[in-house]
């Protein structure tokens, strides 16, 4: 992976990073990196922030633009909203809602095939991530004090999702039901402003 491709993937995965984070990561210069994100800069990809600390000058970060999110693919996304939109005007709402549910089940069962005799959560979640990136979601899972959580950095469907809110509630939905052992809750979403889509996951009495 070029360098720079290495950056824009690290600043997509985790957020705002600073010159210094990126150099130890990368195992290359601050200098080296500087001059990454310059041309980075140039070609619109990234932009910086400044963090006011509590001593001394403020922290400067950077992050990906509009542009640079789009590095990162939406599948098929403009074939996705015209399909959407003659979904709407063939058959109504009510025949987009069907093909939400449709695809939602299709999704779970495979999903749900997948974790067939896998009962640990995070044996699940585990298994979900790997699915989930190799689709493109940039997947990943961590536990927490008394929970779990379950990030995906990148959503491929993100225009379709915005045009068709039923698919994000189906998301929500599918892992409910993929982790009945759990309380599901969405703590982040793409689609509302966020850089990533977050879940949390709270293991029901008697499940750990």
């Amino acid at each position: 992976m070029k360098t720079t491709d290495n950056i824009l993937y690290r600043i997509k995965s985790q957020g705002g990073l600073t010159v210094k984070m990126l150099a130890e990561q990368l195992d290359i210069t601050t200098m080296g990196v500087r001059q990454h994100l310059q041309s980075l800069e140039s070609d619109g990809l990234i932009e910086h922030f400044d963090k006011k600390v509590k001593v001394g000058r403020p922290t400067r970060y950077w992050q990906l633009t509009d542009k640079g999110h789009g590095r990162f693919p939406d599948c098929h996304s403009d074939l996705s909203v015209q399909l959407i939109g003659a979904v709407k005007q063939v058959f109504g709402e009510s025949g987009l809602e069907q093909l939400v549910s449709h695809r939602e089940q299709q999704s779970f069962s495979a999903y749900q095939q997948a974790m067939d005799g896998i009962t640990s959560i995070a044996d699940k979640l585990e298994l979900l991530s790997n699915k989930r990136s190799q689709e493109g979601y940039m997947a990943n899972w961590q536990r927490q004090q008394s929970a779990y959580l379950f990030v995906e950095d990148h959503c491929p469907i993100c225009i379709a999702a915005t045009e068709c809110q039923g698919l994000c509630r189906s998301e929500l939905d599918m892992l409910q039901k993929l982790f009945s052992e759990c309380e599901v809750e969405r703590t982040e979403h793409i689609v509302a402003g966020s850089r990533r889509c977050a879940y949390t996951l709270t293991p029901l009495d008697g499940y750990e």
